[in-house]
């Protein structure tokens, strides 16, 4: 029997999605050739490779925006990958595009994350001369340490879309890194700022540091008044929006309409100033930063302490304490770091305790 039939049909069955979708079998390619898989298409041979990833299994362990949680329901980097994947599914699948590209894309968004959520990204950011960008990370987990060194060999589609996921704070559709060249990647890079802004609300709300009644008039009056209104809101409305996209118009894009783009910049803006930079939040985030720090320094002064399944031994000492930090979780950070005598983490009663 010929296997190969199996892919051929999944790739014959592309050739029905919007003109503008992103086909597999039109892929720019891997980096290494290889032959391909006979039961999926490129895209779904580079999602079950990110998911089956130690990078990706760690995820469950690290932060989100409250740091090492002491409780079970608040928001992870899993978790939040997982529903960052679900609404770009969702709006791929409504507009025709490649759903495969889309979730594989989202799978890896947040993959090189470090510890301690974005202050563990400033932390490494001031310590490495070229600095540091957790989607540009992501990138280099997947491409190049991953698979004991020799990275995934992705799709260029793939990579190009999480090297681009990332957002600047001024505006959801800001360029900031660069706007993704696949509708499915400009999909993920909304979809992420769609399940972070309403699942950080949730944990916000559960923290005690905001109310539903908080949220700006422009949120409740044109998004919705509670999570599932919010969510259905804005992917309905970016489904709506972009229906060119489909192939129905001259201009493709992913957009929401005017008045929802401006109620969803508002809210994100409102969780930047109440949650994100508020002083409870924004103090163990410095905490989080200093054992960052901390951590960097004793690896980059004590190279031979740096796992080899995290860094490459060719690299520069800076470069190599710079993977290994990142890859860890917030209670393998926490643990390391009191080991070391981090003054910042014996005295954190925290989940990594």
């Amino acid at each position: 029997m010929d296997l190969d039939q199996v892919r051929r049909r999944l790739e014959a069955n592309e050739e029905r999605l919007s003109p503008f979708a992103t086909r597999s079998s039109a892929s720019r390619g891997r980096e290494r050739p290889e032959a391909p898989s006979p039961l999926r298409t490129a895209f779904q041979r580079d999602r079950d490779r990110i998911l089956h990833t130690k990078a990706f299994r760690r995820l469950k362990h690290k932060t989100q925006v409250f740091i090492a949680p002491a409780q079970d329901h608040y928001v992870t980097r899993l978790t939040h990958t997982l529903e960052v994947a679900q609404v770009a599914r969702t709006i791929a699948r409504a507009l025709n595009l490649n759903e495969d590209l889309a979730e594989a894309a989202a799978l890896g968004h947040d993959i090189g994350h470090g510890p301690f959520g974005h202050a563990g990204e400033e932390a490494l950011a001031e310590c490495l001369p070229d600095g540091f960008r957790h989607n540009y990370q992501s990138v280099r987990v997947l491409d190049t340490l991953e698979n004991g060194g020799q990275g995934l060999n992705l799709t260029y589609e793939v990579l190009e879309a999480v090297k681009k996921s990332s957002k600047a704070r001024e505006d959801i559709f800001a360029e900031g890194w660069g706007i993704p060249e696949t509708l499915e990647g400009q999909v993920v890079k909304t979809a992420d700022a769609i399940a972070y802004v309403n699942h950080d609300i949730l944990d916000a709300v559960r923290a005690g540091i905001i109310t539903e009644d908080d949220l700006p008039d422009s949120s409740r009056r044109d998004l919705g008044q509670n999570h599932s209104e919010r969510l259905n809101t804005l992917i309905s409305d970016i489904v709506e929006a972009s229906w060119d996209a489909t192939g129905a118009g001259p201009n493709p894009a992913i957009r929401f309409s005017p008045r929802v783009h401006a109620a969803a910049n508002e809210l994100r803006e409102f969780m930047f100033q109440r949650v994100y930079l508020y002083d409870q939040t924004r103090e163990e985030a410095e905490r989080g930063k200093r054992i960052v720090i901390f951590l960097f320094r004793h690896f980059a002064a004590h190279p031979e302490s740096i796992s080899r399944d995290y860094s490459l031994p060719g690299d520069p000492i800076e470069r190599r304490a710079a993977d290994y930090v990142s890859g860890m979780t917030d209670r393998f950070a926490l643990r390391i770091a009191r080991e070391l005598g981090c003054t910042d983490a014996i005295g954190w009663k925290a989940d990594g305790r």
